[in-house]
């Protein structure tokens, strides 16, 4: 079913601009639109998806929290497989999702703006965004959905080492190039195992190297002999849709609402404890033939000639390259699309804005959505599952604010309040 779309004006000025198009900026914009909100969509659709990840990753999410969240709970994965007569896999392949989501973007907004946006100003009763061909836009309302790309954690001890040698999981796409090279990937989340995974299939000479134990999730040899019977009893009772973060705090997970109630420190920690690096059971047999070097404190790391040499707190070893798959680590310091005065006056706790309802940020107009609202609204939000709530959120406060702002201009131009305001 085709569901209409409420289209854009070619003028300089909008209501709302959504800055980013991946899943958070698409489906906030799918519910905008619904709700007849004039929305704009800047950014290159589904980019960090297809060019900041390896070749042959399949998605850890399970196939019902990785659907883009519609208001109509319309263009769902399952859609998108039957239009084009594809099997639904056990895994889904990054690359599937990635036109899944560009087929979703063709739905909900086809007329995103590709152009490059500079700088967003604050401005009287809106923002101001200058685009990379020199045209400038007014919007009464921003939200930022930019994802994760410009956030990315490289430890100090590579600082200044070239990224030939060095790279970050967001720089890694074929694997093929390592072949016969030896790389040490640093990390023990999914995405250093899976990256390790990968580049050991690709026949690279493979080492994970990391601070902790690798923690297999869902694994039942790590259960206690009470969760091992709980789980018999009520089998997939205990498993939440999106299976985010460890039982049980993985149902309160799917409730941002709630999570966003919590004292500041009590949701630091409970982010803590849920996004904590763990991988995914189904990695465990490809990497069977891959050395672990568990409990490892790099000290430092030094170029020698066209390799690297990895100090660590057991010896020092060279590789051909480093992988730091490290995370992320979201900073609104490091979001220089913001004016430096913008960026001033957003209040924020450990690099991350500070929102409230409706995902509000403390200046006027501006929204954040996704990964920079983990601070805010708990896990969820740090995957796609997460976009579904926020959309509705954002979509609310939007509708409702604005109906007010109108009343508001009604009353002021009335007779009654000219009369009040001649006197």
């Amino acid at each position: 079913m085709n569901i209409a779309v409420n289209p854009v004006t070619s003028s300089d000025e909008c209501e709302v601009a959504i800055i980013g198009a991946g899943p958070y900026g698409l489906a906030v914009a799918a519910h905008l639109r619904d709700a007849n909100v004039p929305t704009r969509v800047f950014g290159d659709p589904l980019s960090f998806w297809r060019q900041n990840m390896p070749t042959g990753m399949k998605l850890r999410s399970p196939w019902i929290a990785t659907h883009i969240a519609h208001p109509a709970d319309s263009y769902q994965l399952d859609d998108y497989f039957s239009e084009t007569g594809m099997v639904k896999p056990d895994l889904l392949p990054l690359e599937d999702f990635a036109a899944y989501g560009l087929w979703f973007q063709e739905r909900v907004a086809p007329d995103v703006d590709r152009r490059k946006i500079m700088s967003v100003a604050a401005s009287d009763g809106g923002f101001h965004l200058m685009l990379d061909d020199g045209a400038a836009i007014f919007a009464r309302r921003v939200v930022m959905a930019m994802g994760l790309l410009g956030h990315e954690y490289r430890p100090p001890e590579f600082n200044g080492l070239p990224r030939e040698l060095v790279f970050h999981s967001c720089e890694h796409t074929s694997s093929e190039i390592y072949r016969g090279r030896k790389v040490a990937v640093i990390g023990r989340g999914q995405s250093a195992c899976e990256s390790a995974a990968i580049l050991h299939e690709a026949g690279a000479d493979v080492e994970i190297v990391c601070r902790g134990k690798l923690v297999w999730n869902a694994d039942p040899g790590e259960r206690g002999f009470l969760r091992k019977s709980v789980r018999a009893i009520l089998g997939d009772l205990l498993i939440p849709p999106s299976q985010v973060g460890p039982f049980p705090y993985n149902w309160l997970n799917e409730v941002p609402g709630i999570v966003h109630r919590f004292p500041q420190a009590k949701r630091d920690r409970y982010n803590e404890i849920n996004l904590r690096a763990t991988a995914i059971l189904w990695l465990r047999k490809r990497l069977a033939d891959v050395p672990v070097n568990e409990g490892r404190r790099i000290l430092d790391a030094q170029r020698v000639g066209d390799k690297i040499a990895l100090t660590l707190d057991n010896g020092t070893q060279r590789y051909d390259h480093v992988l730091c798959a490290t995370g992320y680590r979201t900073d609104v310091a490091r979001m220089h699309i913001l004016n430096p005065v913008l960026r001033a006056r957003i209040q924020h706790h450990g690099g991350l804005p500070v929102l409230s309802d409706g995902f509000k940020s403390s200046v006027p107009g501006l929204h954040f959505v996704g990964a920079s609202a983990v601070g805010s609204y708990g896990p969820l939000l740090r995957f796609i599952a997460g976009a579904g709530f926020a959309a509705r959120n954002v979509t609310r406060v939007i509708r409702r604010e604005a109906r007010m702002t109108r009343r508001t201009a009604k009353d002021r131009f009335s007779p009654l309040s000219l009369a009040v305001e001649r006197e």
